[in-house]
């Protein structure tokens, strides 16, 4: 099966699953501005970590390739692969920006 298709299911489901989860509140309250952020740190760095997976896995598979062929090209592959990774950083920096946030 196509790992992109795989992938968008995996997102579908958490989508949905997000959307039929019952918030265990009154019916005329409210979600609190702490639990969404919460719930909003969480989604975001999943996000951001499902794919920096899906940039190295990919990235580290053209680098092994590159390096069967020329290895002298070491360096610039790990260079790639490091940028995929650093997405996995940048949605953690932003799960810690949404949590400091004050509440309002």
């Amino acid at each position: 099966m196509n790992s992109k298709a795989i992938f968008l299911a995996g997102a579908a489901a958490i989508v949905l699953t997000l959307l039929q989860t019952p918030v265990h509140a009154q019916a005329n309250e409210v979600i609190s501005s702490a639990s969404a952020r919460f719930i909003a740190a969480g989604v975001v760095f999943a996000l951001a970590a499902v794919g920096a997976g899906y940039g190295v896995g990919h990235a580290g598979a053209a680098a092994m390739a590159a390096l069967a062929e020329r290895p002298e090209v070491r360096s610039m592959a790990l260079i790639i692969t490091a940028l995929a990774e650093a997405i996995a950083i940048y949605g953690l920096v932003m799960a810690i920006i949404i949590l400091g946030t004050p509440a309002t």
